[in-house]
């Protein structure tokens, strides 16, 4: 894993050279278990990002020590929020404003903000999470007026297309809305797009933050479907 990990770092670095700027890997550890998550602690890599609530819930407290950055990407229910506020240090899946006041409540006057990003559907696909880009400026306005949370930037995750042509759209696309973001937000400094196949692509039209999880722990093991009667 560590040889792998090193390999992967050297093509980010290498991809965010091309680009001039600085790119942050988030390791994606959904269905890994603490020791792995541990393992690559130990390489070096402190953010994580877990798409479900009570599975990240389950891990955190083997890894207290280890003091790392946990951030929920997975799709963030109503009744969730006090869980996300209170163990999590990023909100990468905002898509509508009635998120907000229950993240704001539950999050400690004593904790540092609550970073958030916006995620957006920017392939408008039906069966994706994400406020549709015109509803940015908006969600925006919404989430900067919360002292506890910290309008960070942008995330999404384009349509997995083999086209390539048109994930690059799609990431162009949201360059472009970031831009416009931080143009009335100037803390935004966060743009989260690009995954184990195609974060060079991500980083070359614009990403701040690749979100990979294969690329680090290999691939997650199917579920065993059994035929018997």
């Amino acid at each position: 894993m560590s040889s792998a990990y090193a390999a992967l770092l050297q093509r980010i670095a290498a991809a965010a050279q091309r680009a001039g700027r600085h790119v942050r890997l988030l390791a994606v550890s959904k269905t890994k278990p603490a020791a792995a998550i541990r393992d690559v602690a130990a390489a070096g890599q402190r953010a994580f990002g877990e798409n479900y609530v009570q599975e990240a819930l389950a891990k955190q407290p083997e890894l207290t020590k280890l003091q790392l950055e946990w951030h929920m990407i997975g799709p963030l229910q109503s009744n969730k929020c006090r869980e996300v506020a209170q163990h999590f240090d990023w909100l990468q899946s905002l898509d509508r404003a009635k998120l907000i006041a229950p993240l704001h409540r539950f999050r400690s006057a004593d904790f540092t903000p609550l970073n958030v990003l916006i995620q957006v559907n920017i392939d408008d696909e039906a069966s994706k999470s994400g406020c549709a880009p015109a509803d940015v400026a908006a969600l925006a306005q919404k989430i900067a007026a919360a002292p506890r949370l910290a309008l960070r930037g942008l995330m999404a995750i384009p349509k997995p297309t083999p086209d390539f042509d048109q994930r690059r759209r799609a990431f162009r696309h949201m360059h472009a809305l970031f831009e416009e973001l931080r143009a009335t937000h100037p803390g935004a400094d966060t743009l989260s797009m690009g995954m184990s196949d195609d974060f060079e692509l991500a980083i070359e039209e614009g990403a701040t933050m690749v979100r990979i999880g294969t690329a680090v722990f290999g691939a997650r093991a199917e579920k065993v479907v059994s035929h018997e009667s």
